[in-house]
């Protein structure tokens, strides 16, 4: 055998023998791949000619404290296109404007994109379609979405808040409770061609989603109307700038009614975002006198007075570091009760100057003012004050006052609802259930007391001085209740002018505070009006709808005057 011809041989061999080993590993590839990892392989191909589209699920209803819809979702169609299946895209877009009304340029260049999927019109009214029925269009489809309704129109907008066109919480209830509300997203399976596109075949691979549940709320759809009603009322009567309304059960937390004006449709959220604001929590302002009622706890609590005690009004003046403090009239001696029944601003400082900063800051503090009272809603503020090591004998005359302060509407109702229960701080709450569509119970929110700022006797003596407010010779007349006893306090603030640096003469903020029955509170009630044009007094402007709000109210609930329920008692 030549050399030439040995190595011929070998180069034979060692061919054969690479032959027969990548033999071997493309048999043992195809075993993997086609064996082994199978399954695996297979999910990947269905991948690959198969793409999933979310679908939203349906929010969660929102009812009243008695089952009464306040927000629903309507099932309702959307449609969409496969631009890549249109084969006419003016054509096509001609006539779904028939039905969808909208611009024919903006659909056709929809249909002429290069995306799989894109939507043509959102959540359309039932009548509109209607129309898409008999339209038979190729690479156009329909797929139910849901559409929030708010049935009560612009009733408690601040409170539900609203749902934006993708069914996310954009304010209120429906923002703070999204999560539990929005449900879990369904999906629509499409195929793939050999380019990458989508098809839709006529049977829609659709796996429903999962609707949301349900909430169940403390407020009274009645007390709100009345409360809605009223505010409205004083609010154009009086021409001012907004108004507010809060109703709590002192005794639990739970909000029964909160009002706020102007508002705004839920329905349609367009225009000023300002109008979405929640005031009753977002906003701060200057009490007034209604904030003398921490002042005068205190004292109490501190037994730094008794309520009989003399306490001398200086004839309506009175010199504080440079500052003069002064009276709507010029008060002699009045008693510690007489002081905030006329509402003395001098005998509240005198009263004040007793407990000192630390003191009076404590009372602030425990009764929840610069904190959040951790109400169930979004867009709480935490209000404005100031820390007692920077007061002076200015600041803490003002503060006792209600001036160089900043409080919320739903801190000031809380805190009067505390003297009316006995001594105890709720938190406030709007949310009594969460519960799924078919009636089952996933969460029940109980009464939480946050703490204890007075005591009962404090409570309880407070409480009497403050009837007198109500009484013939007090500030608070107009807010009597017939056959019912009435605890509250008036207020009158006059608002900062940023321009002097001092308080405006025409700007200010009436309110009334107060609650009943005054022996037995069932009901807490804050009116809060903010600049009215033609009178300013709390007790004139604040205090006739702090009346309304509770005669009526009472009525509804069932909450019998003192005549009627001494003679049930008795034939008992």
């Amino acid at each position: 055998m030549t050399d030439e011809e040995d190595a011929r041989r070998r180069r034979v061999i060692v061919a054969a023998v690479l032959l027969g080993l990548g033999f071997f590993i493309i048999a043992g590839r195809l075993f993997t791949l086609q064996v082994l990892r199978a399954e695996e392989f297979t999910q990947l191909a269905g991948r690959q000619h198969q793409k999933t589209l979310s679908v939203e699920a349906g929010r969660g209803a929102i009812y009243d404290r008695s089952g009464k819809i306040l927000a629903i979702n309507m099932e309702v169609p959307s449609v969409f296109g496969a631009p890549k299946y249109v084969s006419d895209p003016r054509a096509t877009a001609v006539r779904l404007n028939r039905v969808l009304h909208t611009d024919v340029r903006q659909l056709e260049s929809k249909l002429t994109s290069d995306r799989d999927f894109v939507w043509l019109a959102r959540r359309l009214e039932p009548e509109r379609a209607e129309g898409l029925q008999g339209l038979s269009l190729d690479g156009i489809g329909v797929i139910p979405e849901g559409r929030r309704f708010y049935p009560k129109g612009t009733m408690l907008s601040h409170v539900l808040g609203f749902a934006n066109i993708d069914s996310q919480g954009q304010e209120g209830l429906e923002r703070r409770y999204d999560a539990h509300l929005r449900g879990e997203r369904g999906r629509l399976i499409v195929e793939r061609d050999a380019f990458g596109g989508s098809v839709f075949p006529k049977e829609l691979n659709y796996v429903a989603p999962s609707p949301g549940k349900d909430l169940v709320l403390t407020i009274d759809e009645v007390v709100q109307y009345i409360a809605e009603q009223e505010i409205d009322e004083v609010v154009t009567r009086t021409r001012a700038a907004s108004g507010i309304a809060i109703v709590v059960e002192p005794k639990t937390g739970a909000i029964l009614a909160l009002a706020v004006r102007p508002t705004f449709d839920p329905n349609a959220p367009k225009g000023d975002a300002n109008l979405w604001r929640n005031r009753a929590i977002s906003d701060s302002y200057e009490p007034g006198s209604t904030f003398k009622l921490v002042a005068a706890t205190a004292a109490l609590e501190e037994k730094l007075v008794t309520p009989d005690e003399l306490i001398y009004g200086e004839d309506g003046s009175f010199v504080v570091e440079n500052t003069v403090v002064h009276d709507h009239h010029k008060n002699g001696w009045l008693t510690f009760a007489q002081v905030l029944q006329k509402s003395s601003n001098i005998g509240m400082v005198k009263v004040a100057q007793r407990l000192g900063p630390d003191k009076l800051a404590k009372y602030v503090n425990a009764f929840g003012f610069g904190q959040k009272t951790d109400v169930d809603l979004s867009g709480e503020q935490r209000g404005l004050t100031k820390e007692p090591q920077a007061w002076g004998r200015r600041t803490l005359a003002s503060i006792a006052m209600g001036q160089e302060i900043g409080v919320t509407p739903m801190q000031l109702v809380m805190a009067a609802a505390a003297i009316a229960n006995g001594g105890a701080l709720m938190r406030p709450f709007v949310v009594a259930e969460v519960r799924t569509p078919a009636g089952e119970t996933v969460a029940r929110f109980a009464p939480v007391i946050r703490r204890r700022p007075i005591s009962a006797e404090t409570a309880r003596v407070m409480t009497d001085i403050l009837r007198g407010v109500v009484l013939a010779g007090g500030t608070g007349t107009l807010a009597a209740v017939p056959g019912y006893d009435v605890a509250g306090k008036t207020g009158t603030a006059q608002k900062a002018d940023l321009l002097t640096g001092g308080y405006s003469a025409t700007r200010t903020v009436s309110s009334f505070v107060g609650f009943l029955p005054a022996d037995d509170p069932k009901l807490c009630i804050l009116v809060m009006v903010d600049e009215p044009q033609t009178v300013h007094w709390g007790g004139t402007v604040a205090a006739p709808v702090f009346q309304r709000i509770a005669a009526q109210a009472v009525r509804h609930l069932g909450i019998l005057p003192k005549a009627e329920e001494t003679q049930i008692l008795a034939a008992r």
